[in-house]
């Protein structure tokens, strides 16, 4: 992992204007990553889809923390799924 990949979570606050006890809420739910070198926080830049679309489905839906957590799951599950049938067709192929 390098060092220019890594945002401060202050300064992803203050782009954002989302609260700081929100993104720690979403870290210590696992649904994002927080990073700690030098007592400064930072989050991964490939983690930044999914904080973002995790902020709308709160501010625009209002959809509470567990909420969120839930559909995290599913979200990563059909990922998941995906991939499965991805390989599946791949072998699938190959008999064809």
């Amino acid at each position: 992992m390098k060092n220019e990949d890594l945002i401060p979570a202050e300064e992803i606050c203050m782009h954002y204007e989302v609260e700081r006890q929100f993104v720690s809420s979403l870290y210590e739910s696992g649904i994002i990553e927080i990073i700690t070198i030098q007592e400064t926080e930072y989050i991964h830049c490939d983690h930044l889809a999914n904080l973002e679309r995790m902020m709308r489905l709160h501010q625009d839906l209002d959809i509470s923390l567990e909420g969120l957590e839930a559909i995290n799951h599913l979200l990563e599950k059909i990922g998941e799924l995906q991939k499965e049938n991805m390989g599946l067709k791949n072998r699938l192929n190959l008999y064809e």
